[in-house]
């Protein structure tokens, strides 16, 4: 088969369309013909030398993917060949096979067409862990989403609202946050000219944000803290502006607030089959009753990956960027 490799580290002009060996189906897996894949950063670190694979993982990127089930494992049950499927990954999305634990597959909501859905398995699995599992987010909740633009920021911004939160997002241009508008988020702050700080609390009546969901990292950490309310909880997701931070721990007593990061990727295969259940039976109704949608920039040939790349490194698009086969 097919797939996009490394060459080596560096930019996107290292990832190459080549011949690989095809996948093998152990035990408790299913292999799927992928039909697309969908790029994340986590890929984009991967290629510059940023994010080890995990062990034992496919070294080609692609945390996601969609398709139909070819085979089969030993000890697989209620999925057969033939069926159309989404898949959570720890890699090798980009590739024309993958094999996939049997409890990181999920069907392909109702509505939802076979290579839309490929945007769908990663974003939805890290909001709803770290939302809901996580941060506890609960209905009258104020929602703080960093990115809000993003895959994981639009589909935040949804999986909020469906759950009774006011939602408020940051995001670079007004275009950006009018986009953001048109999903349900209500407190919109444009990063490069205001203090997100001061408008959540403005809006909210002083009260601040009782979840944060941070793209950022260090930069923003002291600022999180700021715009908590009390027993405001941050979940941190991504580091894009850096790993390192002073915290006041007062502060933190102070609001008896939270601060908790994951990496989706590094759970257990059991860890991600349990996040995997909890989104198709919570999330999974919510998009096939149309009040979450997949949020889908563009879609390129996969051979194209480093475009695709490019594209999101630039960061002028709006929700996911795909790539099919």
């Amino acid at each position: 088969m097919h797939a996009v490799v490394i060459t080596e580290p560096g930019g996107p002009e290292v990832l190459r369309w080549t011949e690989v060996p095809d996948p093998v189906c152990g035990p408790g897996e299913a292999i799927v013909d992928v039909v697309a894949s969908a790029v994340n950063r986590a890929d984009l670190l991967q290629r510059m030398g940023k994010y080890p694979v995990p062990a034992g993982a496919v070294a080609w990127p692609g945390l996601e993917c969609s398709g139909t089930i070819s085979e089969v494992g030993e000890s697989v049950t209620g999925w057969k060949a033939g069926d159309q499927v989404c898949a959570l990954l720890t890699g090798g999305g980009y590739a024309e096979r993958v094999a996939v634990p049997a409890g990181q597959l999920l069907q392909v909501p109702r509505g939802v067409d076979l290579v839309t859905a490929a945007a769908l398995p990663e974003v939805m699995c890290t909001v709803w862990s770290n939302l809901v599992m996580t941060a506890g987010l609960r209905a009258g909740e104020v929602l703080l989403v960093h990115g809000g633009a993003s895959g994981i920021g639009t589909a935040a911004i949804q999986i909020g609202r469906a759950l009774g939160a006011r939602v408020a997002v940051t995001a670079g241009s007004a275009a950006k946050l009018e986009r953001c508008a048109d999903l349900g988020a209500e407190i919109l702050v444009n990063y490069r000219t205001d203090d997100f700080v001061e408008v959540v609390r403005s809006a909210t009546g002083g009260h601040g944000a009782d979840v944060v969901l941070d793209i950022m990292g260090g930069p923003y950490l002291a600022r999180n803290i700021d715009v908590l309310a009390m027993d405001g909880r941050i979940t941190i997701i991504g580091t894009m502006g850096g790993r390192r931070a002073e915290l006041d721990l007062a502060a933190v007593m102070e609001k008896r607030a939270r601060v908790t990061g994951s990496l989706l990727r590094r759970r257990t295969v059991a860890g991600k089959a349990a996040v995997v259940a909890e989104v198709c039976e919570h999330v999974w109704p919510l998009i096939e009753s149309g009040a979450v949608r997949p949020v889908v920039d563009r879609v390129l040939p996969m051979p194209d990956a480093a475009e695709a790349h490019r594209v999101v490194a630039d960061g002028e698009h709006v929700g996911k960027v795909l790539l099919s086969t």
